[in-house]
Formats: C-alpha cells, structure tokens, sequence
C-alpha cells in the first residue's frame, strides 16, 4: 500500500540505524530509552523493513513502538511483530481499522489523509483487529509500559468521549484491567 513511500538505499538504512543508536546513547546518558515509531507512508511500514531496522540496531539503545492500527492497515500481522519483538516494545498504540474502509482506501488507491478523512481508523473495539491475542502476548512477555488509545477520527462524527468509553470498556473486557 502507498507505492510512493519512501524506499531507503542500503547507505540510508545504515544511515538511520546509526542515528538511531547514537540518539540511544544520548538517551541511555539522562536515564532514558528511544523508542521508534514505524508508520504508514515512511520507509520503517512493513514487516521486512521492522525487521530490518530491528536486526541494524542494538537492542540495548533502540526500542519499538508497537501500533496496532498501522500495522493493520498496512496489511502486516500485528500479532507476528508482537511474539517476534516483544522484548524491544517500550511503548503501544492502540488503533483499530475499519474493514469497509480499509476495502475502499484500497479500491481507490487513497492516500494515507484520505483514508484517515475516510475514518479508516478507530478505537479499539470498533474495528477489524482482535485484540485479545494481542494482550495475552503482551502479558506473557511481561509488558508493563503505556496503551495510548489512538482513532484519527473526525469529533463530529465520533464523539470523543463516547469513543474514550467504548474503548476503555473493550479493553477491559479483553484484560480484566
């Protein structure tokens, strides 16, 4: 999907995961850990290029975001990238995908606003991803950072509020917390 992001050279790839190690460093020197964000329409969206990112770089200096909806959306396998990097995820987003809206994004080739526009994204709950797997993953490998609740949704259309509510009683559901 997106034919037009980006596709980083091997000199690009070396580039970025040295960055991303010094910028580590950086962090590790104030008590801090980075943690990276891989997104539709960059050149970290797919499952081999995490993969590639992951192998490029030092476990001890760069960690990953794990986003529920861009992975998702992406057609990646959320459940696979959370088993194989588990003990590199500091962080987690979590973001539903429409399945109508997915189908017609592709359809029609939309760019990744469109699609947001479209209200391709959503709370958890709402959506096409089964979560519960996903958390007993992230319990099993003793995950204990943020859920950030993230839906890219016009508050016109999705009271913010009641979406809050929906998600929170999902989750619940799906974790007893």
């Amino acid at each position: 999907m997106f034919d037009a992001k980006p596709v980083f050279t091997a000199a690009e790839w070396e580039k970025l995961a040295r960055g991303l190690e010094n910028l580590g460093r950086l962090a590790a020197e104030k008590g801090m850990k980075i943690v990276y964000h891989h997104h539709m329409g960059t050149g970290v969206q797919t499952t081999g290029e995490m993969e590639r990112l992951m192998t490029l770089t030092d476990p001890d200096l760069v960690s990953l975001l794990f986003d529920t909806g861009h992975l998702v959306f992406s057609g990646e396998d959320p459940e696979y990238i959370l088993r194989k990097y588990a003990a590199r995820i500091r962080h987690v987003h979590l973001k539903d995908v429409r399945r109508d809206v997915l189908a017609r994004v592709k359809a029609e080739k939309m760019s990744f606003l469109q699609a947001v526009k479209a209200g391709a994204f959503t709370v958890p709950g709402d959506g096409m991803i089964d979560y519960g797997p996903l958390f007993k993953v992230l319990a099993e490998g003793g995950y204990e950072g943020w859920f950030v609740v993230e839906a890219e949704q016009d508050p016109a259309v999705a009271n913010p509020l009641e979406y809050a509510i929906k998600a929170r009683q999902y989750i619940k559901e799906k974790t007893g917390l």
